[in-house]
């Protein structure tokens, strides 16, 4: 029997309360021997890496080990390695399970990444999980619930360190379809634009809401991630922290004149 780790922490984008989460709890409860749960209160989608730093960040208690924060996934992070757990950090962060696909160009946004790329910057290895589904509802969580534990063992018994995180996603289909795990990288292009509503409060002051307008037809290329969901694999993408193009170092160096230490 594979050994249990030692102790997770849990967080998200979607809030304490989503479905996503609770799922996510059942599954650590599988792998890990203590669960922490860390999560933001309230919807927190679309906030990326962003951190509370121009007003108070609130956490309150739920119960044992189980905590609400008033920031963003990010925040829930630093507040749960730094404060609550600082004298035994988790062996990893799980960040899920998110409701939809984390794809594409959506990965930059994401709070589920967000959140993963937080515990980076902390020195944790993370993963971050999402349910892909073609209709909001019925979600189909019963193919995460059945593949995630077994995934989940795998990626975290591997020599990774915290170089990297996994961005892992459940295709859209019953659990017994699925044909297999695919590790591939982010693919690009699925973001066909931005509708902008415009409304009025009742004050007559005009207020806005943003709203991504998604293609994925265009991303066709067999490695990424969305051909992996379309082949109905669990695609699994490796993410670093680091953004540099060390293919485009030299020729930016000849051309600015510059030079390259080391």
């Amino acid at each position: 029997m594979t050994a249990k780790l030692p102790r997770v922490l849990l967080t998200n984008d979607d809030g304490i309360d989503a479905d996503g989460l609770a799922h996510l709890t059942t599954i650590a409860r599988d792998v890990a021997e203590e669960v922490w749960i860390v999560a933001p209160e309230r919807d927190q989608s679309g906030s990326s890496h962003s951190v509370s730093l121009h007003e108070p960040v609130r956490c309150r208690r739920l119960g044992d080990r189980h905590y609400a924060v008033s920031g963003t996934p990010s925040d829930c992070v630093l507040m749960a390695t730094q404060h609550l757990m600082r004298d035994a950090p988790p062996a990893v962060v799980l960040s899920g399970i998110n409701r939809g696909a984390n794809v594409s160009d959506s990965v930059a946004y994401s709070g589920t990444l967000g959140a993963a790329m937080t515990a980076l910057v902390m020195n944790v290895p993370a993963i971050a999980l999402s349910q892909a589904f073609h209709s909001p509802e019925p979600v189909p969580w019963g193919t995460a619930l059945r593949h995630a534990p077994a995934l989940i063992r795998d990626l975290a018994a591997g020599p990774w360190g915290t170089e990297l995180c996994f961005n892992v996603n459940f295709p859209a289909i019953a659990p017994d379809a699925v044909s297999g795990r695919a590790v591939c990288r982010q693919g690009r292009g699925s973001i066909a634009g931005v509708r902008i509503e415009a409304r009025m409060d009742t004050r007559e002051k005009p207020y806005y809401w943003f709203a991504f307008q998604h293609d994925y037809s265009g991303v066709t290329a067999a490695d990424t991630d969305i051909e992996a969901l379309r082949h109905n694999r669990i695609a699994i993408s490796p993410l670093r922290l680091e953004r540099n193009d060390a293919t485009l170092e030299a020729a930016l160096a000849e051309r600015l004149g510059a030079e390259r230490p080391g």
